[in-house]
């Protein structure tokens, strides 16, 4: 069939609003594309958070990320990373418990595993109470089994100067301990970034992983007698179990941290992990790492 002119024009005319139309509607889905890619970044009650990939160390959020704060016992992160660092460490090697950590938990308020006096307790389990129920007591006997000297303050002495120099062999510039456990005595700081990255280096270790991912556990220890008991021990982390893929890491408290969490989880083989530090409760501390987290996986 043959057009006329005014056929013609109307056939062109209606092509072209089908192209206008078409284009209109993929240059909506690209930016509806666009969108998706570039999530908007959360706000977070805490004053520090950063989140970055563990996988490429790229940066994903960060906010006062460089800014000096009290961690509490985020500190026991560095504990661990130094006993684990150890040459020819044995993990089943036992610690006989001393009254001097119990009397340091006592004197300090401090949270404890509640370690036994005479009790003897092997390294790997040093590590569940320390990690866990975030025991002070726990980490003070890491302090002094891993320490060099000949007294106790000696070797909590070289113990702590192990953190620092590990923090600075990591590049942690803005860290600072002044204690084994977060309980410090005005000089113990990290960053958001600092801590994170720390806790990046520390989950390199499979049993520093297995031991962060537990959410409870019961081990069996020997007593003073030769006997044995069972110590029961429960993940202050509430994250574990109530946030698909969360794989760990540490929560902390105190009157200058107020609410500090460093956290990690992996989904579809991509793992992010970060800090909040000083959030204004337990509940926002949680709430924020959730943010920052679904944030990180979107980005």
């Amino acid at each position: 069939m043959k057009l006329g002119i005014k056929g013609i024009r109307r056939a062109s005319a209606t092509a072209t609003v089908a192209l206008t139309t078409g284009a209109l509607i993929a240059g909506g889905a690209l930016a509806s594309t666009a969108q998706a890619a570039a999530p908007k970044a959360p706000s977070i009650v805490a004053k520090g958070g950063f989140v970055m990939n563990n996988g490429t160390g790229k940066t994903l959020f960060t906010k006062a990320a460089d800014t000096r704060r009290s961690t509490g016992s985020t500190t026991k992160i560095m504990t661990a990373r130094v006993v684990l660092a150890q040459k020819g460490l044995n993990l089943d090697s036992k610690v006989t418990i001393q009254k001097a950590y119990s009397d340091y938990i006592v004197s300090k308020g401090a949270s404890s595993a509640r370690l036994i006096v005479g009790d003897k307790v092997t390294v790997r389990q040093l590590l569940y109470g320390l990690m866990l129920p975030s025991g002070c007591d726990a980490a003070y006997a890491l302090a002094d089994k891993f320490g060099s000297g000949k007294t106790r303050a000696a070797r909590v002495k070289s113990f702590i100067g192990k953190m620092n120099s590990t923090a600075k062999s990591l590049g942690l510039k803005n860290t600072h301990f002044d204690s084994f456990d977060g309980i410090g005595n005005g000089s113990n700081y990290s960053t958001p970034r600092d801590l994170t990255k720390l806790a990046s280096s520390a989950m390199k270790y499979s049993t520093f992983r297995t031991v962060v991912k537990t959410k409870s556990t019961k081990q069996k220890v020997t007593t003073k007698n030769g006997g044995y008991r069972y110590m029961s021990w429960t993940n202050t982390n509430k994250l574990l179990g109530s946030y698909s893929g969360a794989i760990g890491v540490k929560t902390g408290s105190g009157p200058a941290a107020k609410y500090c969490l460093v956290f990690a989880a992996t989904r579809n083989g991509k793992t992010v992990i970060g800090t909040v530090l000083t959030s204004s409760s337990e509940a926002n501390r949680t709430a924020d790492a959730k943010k920052l987290m679904d944030y990180g996986f979107k980005k």
